[in-house]
């Protein structure tokens, strides 16, 4: 489970636009914004967020905390 937070703040430390995001992980951009707009855990179909999720960890992001009470992210430099 990813929160709208821990999205935004891994976009953030990797230095990726939402397009970029959109680009690596297969989700579209539109979507994406949509999710950034809310807050706490985007309504979304579980494979989406795991498209994302994944796409983050791969690129060296870890998910750290309770996504809903001390959503966090933390980057392992390659």
């Amino acid at each position: 489970m990813l929160s709208v937070c821990q999205i935004k703040s891994a976009r953030a430390i990797l230095g990726w636009s939402a397009a970029d995001l959109a680009e690596k992980s297969g989700v579209g951009a539109t979507t994406l914004r949509r999710y950034e707009m809310g807050c706490g855990i985007p309504n979304a179909n579980v494979k989406t967020l795991q498209a994302i999720k994944s796409t983050f960890e791969e690129a060296g992001v870890e998910f750290l905390g309770d996504p809903l009470v001390n959503p966090g992210v933390m980057l392992h430099l390659k």
